[in-house]
């Protein structure tokens, strides 16, 4: 199967679905392989058509684990730089010989270790890996970039996420609006979706697919959103 062919059966699998992504940091409680691949469990018993990962040894184990699609990531935080999303092409084939189907990347305007351009960056990845190339944005403009560098698909994950992009309480619908009138490619939504209806909201905004990842994944997040609820009646 070419990129373009994986591009299109991943599209077909997701449109109008759940992506949930299950992560979590060394800092965190449920952090560990083994506890993100039963995660994924969970999330695929509970109807998700995908799953998105991060660290080799997390989508390893998720791919052993369950028969979704596996978008692919890997944090590395680096001196100097503020890209973390999979910034490097050896992080990037390090995701591919894990088992991920997609390999997701930063792809803001911010400067990244390697290569002089996103361009030249995405079709490393293609070179070396095959693989479709995710990109996730932060604005407009950066979406536009994304695709006329060769992203085969575009995602709103790093919305509020940078200094420059919109800091929202929820996640950012509007972004979804213009983009999806904009792109050829399709467009995934993701950041801040902490309810069905803002999900809802999502797809009927263009998004071919939307990301759900704390709401349902991080128990420390959801809890920390009740106790603040209560906290504002006190208030």
């Amino acid at each position: 199967m070419d990129r373009h062919q994986r591009v299109e059966a991943f599209v077909n699998q997701v449109r109008g679905r759940l992506i949930v992504s299950c992560q979590a940091l060394p800092h965190e409680p449920l952090f560990g392989a083994e506890i993100m691949a039963r995660m994924a469990i969970a999330a695929e018993q509970g109807g998700a058509a995908a799953i998105r990962a991060n660290t080799p040894a997390d989508i390893r184990a998720i791919r052993a684990a369950v028969h979704l699609p596996i978008i692919g990531l890997y944090k590395v935080d680096l001196p100097d730089y503020d890209v973390y999303i999979t910034p490097r092409l050896e992080d990037a084939c390090a995701v591919a010989a894990a088992g991920a189907d997609l390999i997701a990347i930063d792809a803001t305007a911010r400067p990244r270790p390697e290569f002089d351009s996103l361009a030249a960056y995405i079709a490393s990845i293609h070179a070396a890996t095959g693989l479709p190339v995710l990109a996730d944005i932060s604005t407009y403009d950066e979406g536009i970039a994304a695709e006329a560098a060769g992203a085969d698909l575009v995602s709103t994950t790093m919305s509020g996420y940078t200094p420059y992009s919109a800091l929202l309480d929820g996640p950012d619908i509007d972004l979804v609006a213009a983009l999806s009138k904009a792109l050829t490619v399709p467009l995934l939504a993701e950041g801040r979706y902490h309810t069905p209806a803002q999900v809802q909201a999502a797809l009927k905004a263009g998004a071919v697919s939307v990301v759900v990842g704390g709401a349902i994944t991080r128990p420390q997040e959801i809890t920390k959103r009740f106790v603040q609820a209560i906290e504002r009646l006190r208030d």
